[in-house]
C-alpha cells in the first residue's frame, strides 16, 4: 500500500482549518478578491507610505499609521501560515517583528 504525498491545496482530517479560520478565511475573501484585481505595486507602496509616514510623523498619527501596517501584515501572515515553508514563515514574523517593534517606538515619549 503506498501513500501519495500530502499537498497543501487539499487539507486532510488532521489537517483541516478549525472553525475560527475558516470564518476569517470567508470573512477575508472579498477584501482578497480586491486586492488581487488591484496592481501588484499598489498595495506595497500604500504599506511603505503608511510606515515612512508613521514613522516621520510620530504621535498618535504616526502610531496609528504604523498599526494600520502591522494590522495588515499580521492579516496576510495568518491567512498565509498554513502554505508557507519555514523560511518564508521565518522572514515573514521577522517582518512582522520590525513593525511591531516601530509601533511600540511610536508609542514612547522621546525625551
Amino acid at each position: 500500500m503506498s501513500t501519495a504525498p500530502r499537498s497543501p491545496d487539499h487539507p486532510t482530517a488532521d489537517t483541516a482549518p478549525g472553525p475560527f479560520r475558516h470564518r476569517v478565511e470567508q470573512a477575508s475573501r472579498p477584501a482578497l478578491e480586491a486586492l488581487g484585481r488591484l496592481p501588484v505595486w499598489l498595495p506595497f507602496l500604500a504599506l511603505l507610505v503608511l510606515m515612512l509616514g508613521g514613522g516621520f510623523l510620530g504621535g498618535p498619527v504616526g502610531w496609528v499609521m504604523v498599526g494600520l501596517a502591522l494590522a495588515f501584515i499580521l492579516w496576510l501572515l495568518y491567512l498565509s501560515w498554513p502554505r508557507l515553508s519555514g523560511m518564508d514563515r521565518v522572514m515573514r514574523v521577522a517582518v512582522l517583528l520590525l513593525f511591531a517593534v516601530v509601533t511600540v517606538v511610536q508609542l514612547l515619549p522621546r525625551g
